[in-house]
């Protein structure tokens, strides 16, 4: 991996971080603001709550891959200790996708929010769902990479037993 590209790729994971801890300072201030004008009424807290755990999940996603990215870079990315971070991704799409069904359903039960904007939220849960297959894919990948690794190293540690 270049060096370049992951200066790019961590300028950006840094930027993404800011902003999602930014978002959350203000999410809290404007949702507590919109309770008190009873624009979710009753829903404001769960909404509250889900959108926080909401910008948690990417925080989580962000850190992972931070940390693969250094794996990466020192080469040691195709290792059991890369599984914990692809692990922790795959949980945190889950969650995320659980989080945009309940908020969802949470809306669902309200006259504000009108049902095309309920299905759109239900669209975006298939999506995140089907990030994390992906991810679950790409850790299949991972794993045979891993396989293939190890094998290669008894291998050569035959052949050098042999010479």
């Amino acid at each position: 991996m270049g060096k370049l590209t992951v200066l790019a790729l961590r300028a950006v994971m840094v930027a993404l971080h800011a902003g999602a801890v930014l978002a959350q300072a203000v999410m809290v201030a404007m949702l507590t603001g919109a309770m008190e004008e009873n624009l979710f009424a009753d829903r404001g807290t769960p909404v509250l709550v889900i959108a926080v755990l909401g910008v948690v999940t990417v925080q989580v996603v962000l850190v992972c891959v931070w940390r693969l990215v250094t794996m990466a870079q020192r080469g040691t990315v195709f290792s059991h200790a890369a599984f914990r971070y692809v692990h922790l991704v795959i949980g945190a799409f889950v969650a995320a996708a659980l989080l945009v069904f309940a908020l969802g359903a949470v809306l669902a039960s309200s006259e504000v929010v009108p049902p095309g904007v309920v299905a759109l939220l239900g669209g975006v849960c298939l999506a995140v769902f089907g990030v994390a297959l992906i991810v679950l894919v790409l850790r299949m990948l991972l794993a045979q990479a891993v396989a293939r690794d190890v094998e290669a190293s008894q291998l050569g540690a035959e052949l050098a037993e042999v010479i």
